[in-house]
């Protein structure tokens, strides 16, 4: 079997992580992000489930993850899967957005999984510049060049893209973003939202592609991995973040990001610098 390598850039001038995964075979669970996911698959085929429909994906598919996504992902053949990706970050896409389209407002992708070979052209040629550290404008025109590309065919104002949720859930979002530190409980949030028990699990679970405890280790792990990329050690990441115990957060942080937290605050420990972790 391939040997399994994960490979992890912070590029200082663009403002976006670019990261490469080689012979993984490791599943990944529901989950979100709060930033937006550009991904290439070189090889391998996966059953990726996102916003209630199933894609199977292979090499050359593109993946198109807006901000609250949520999406999971395992693999389906015998053997393992390369992927290389772009992490970029709300406020990073409000700055690109508005120099593409001239309007500062938020894009979001119509379709989650693409096949358009010049829309790999792009993300390929710009993958491979942030990875061998390439200074060069081009790297900035690239990189615009591939948002312009997807934003004309594939975009749209990025609130079309979130379902509508009702009030009450919104309400328990708000709770969990509130206590995510502490230790809280199902009756606690039930009864800030106004719901029964199984009223609110129906319902949340519908609305936001997560069940509500999936939903707040999510939180905690987006926090956490904010702290990592300052420099918090991974033990004061844990309790800051709510997590029981080191052991603990490590197993969820390797679930959701696929790597170990302190491989992940590696990558910012010498900014445009790279983290390359074997068989972790």
């Amino acid at each position: 079997m391939k040997k399994e390598t994960r490979t992890v850039v912070y590029d200082d001038e663009l403002r976006i992580e670019a990261y490469r995964f080689e012979g993984i075979v490791q599943p990944f669970p529901s989950h979100f992000h709060e930033h937006y996911v550009i991904g290439f698959v070189e090889a391998g085929e996966r059953v990726l489930s996102c916003r209630g429909r199933e894609y199977a994906i292979e090499g050359g598919s593109i993946v198109l993850f807006n901000p609250g996504d949520s999406h999971a992902c395992v693999q389906s053949d015998e053997g393992t899967f390369d992927y290389r990706g772009f992490n970029i970050s709300k406020e990073i896409m409000f700055d690109l957005a508005e120099e593409v389209t001239g309007k500062r407002m938020l894009p979001g992708f119509s379709e989650n999984v693409i096949y358009d070979e010049e829309a790999a052209c792009h993300l390929r040629l710009l993958h491979e510049m942030v990875m061998k550290g390439t200074g060069e404008f081009g790297k900035e025109e690239t990189l615009l060049f591939l948002l312009s590309y997807l934003i004309q065919n594939y975009g749209q104002p990025f609130e079309s893209c979130i379902p509508e949720c009702r009030q009450e859930i919104e309400r328990a979002c708000e709770y969990i973003r509130a206590h995510y530190t502490e230790r809280i409980y199902l009756d606690q949030i039930c009864h800030h939202a106004g719901l029964s028990k199984s009223t609110l699990l129906r319902a949340f679970t519908k609305e936001k592609g997560v069940t509500p405890y999936r939903y707040l280790e999510t939180i905690r792990i987006n926090e956490a991995k904010k702290l990592l990329s300052e420099g918090i050690l991974p033990v004061e990441a844990a309790v800051r973040t709510g997590f029981s115990d080191q052991s603990h957060f490590t197993n969820y942080f390797n679930q959701f990001i696929g790597l170990a937290p302190g491989t992940y605050r590696e990558i910012f420990s010498d900014k445009g610098g790279e983290g390359d972790r074997h068989g972790e």
